[in-house]
């Protein structure tokens, strides 16, 4: 069939001209510069690696493009990505490329600022650290809190291998035994106070706390605390090596107590060398309960 150039006239006329709208329209937009503060994310970071500090949430881009499209520009449409796929422990300058933010169809990246950021990077390592659940307000007058049991009696953290060391244990969130005279029953979740640290597996713990009729009270001084499972060619020193102790029990079975009948002691059982904030156990005596330690949590240098 034979083209006829004239054919659909007005259909081609109405196209052309709306071609020329257009090209109109895009020529007449002008062109300029507009600065954002977009957040910042970390990509590619290696598993064996933490970030550790206070590291950057945001940069501010300057971006190019018409005027229109700028004015669109949605919160969250442009996002800066810093590659840490290279990372090694130690503080690192690592640059921020124009072409790792994400921007909208249209619209260039002209620059980036800061183009270089410090991140301070450690090694990533794992611990089994004691559950030690919380409490909040104090039971009815004449009672106290009698024995504590949680399960599990421990978790498994990980984070950054400098705060590891001075992690003493987990914690839950508080039970309350407020004007209680019945013993206790709850299930709450655990945590961590250190924000660099956290669970390998989020999780919750049962706990009961008995609340018994308040007995008789003793301070003692002087209570050595005694090392356990240090390693086999190790030295470690406590520091205080000696804390305070209330214990509570039969009046008559208080009175005749010493500083070396209880067992105080922190657990080295898999530290190496280094300096840990360790919390201060003790193995049940069968006569008598602690119910205070000053201080809790002692200093232990291994060398």
């Amino acid at each position: 069939m034979a083209y006829h150039p004239f054919r659909h006239l007005g259909l081609k006329a109405v196209a052309l001209v709306l071609a020329v709208l257009l090209w109109l329209t895009v020529a007449g937009e002008h062109m300029v510069e507009r600065s954002l503060r977009v957040p910042l994310e970390f990509r590619n970071l290696p598993p064996h690696l933490e970030i550790v500090g206070d590291p950057p949430s945001s940069v501010d881009v300057r971006l190019r493009g018409s005027s229109a499209l700028l004015g669109r520009i949605e919160p969250g449409e442009v996002v800066a990505g810093l590659d840490l796929a290279s990372a090694r422990p130690g503080t690192r300058l690592f640059h921020i490329r124009t072409a790792e933010v994400r921007v909208p169809f249209g619209v260039d990246v002209a620059q980036i600022m800061p183009g270089t950021l410090a991140v301070e990077l450690e090694k990533s390592a794992h611990r089994t650290v004691p559950l030690v659940p919380a409490t909040d307000g104090e039971p009815a007058p004449g009672f106290v809190l009698g024995k504590i049991t949680i399960q599990p009696q421990s978790v498994e953290v990980v984070g950054p291998e400098s705060r590891l060391r001075q992690l003493s244990g987990a914690t839950t969130e508080p039970v309350s035994v407020a004007g209680k005279r019945e013993p206790v029953d709850d299930v709450v979740t655990i945590g961590v106070v250190d924000s660099s640290v956290r669970l390998v597996q989020a999780q919750s713990a049962t706990v009961h706390i008995e609340i018994v009729p308040a007995p008789g009270e003793r301070e003692l001084s002087g209570v050595p605390v005694r090392r356990r499972n240090l390693g086999s060619g190790l030295q470690a020193q406590i520091e205080p090596s000696i804390i305070q102790v209330i214990v509570r029990g039969r009046r008559e079975s208080l009175s005749g107590i010493s500083s070396d009948a209880v067992d105080a002691f922190v657990n080295l059982e898999g530290l190496g060398p280094g300096r840990y904030n360790l919390r201060v156990q003790v193995d049940p005596p069968k006569d008598f309960g602690v119910s205070a330690m000053t201080p809790a949590v002692v200093d232990v240098t291994i060398k």
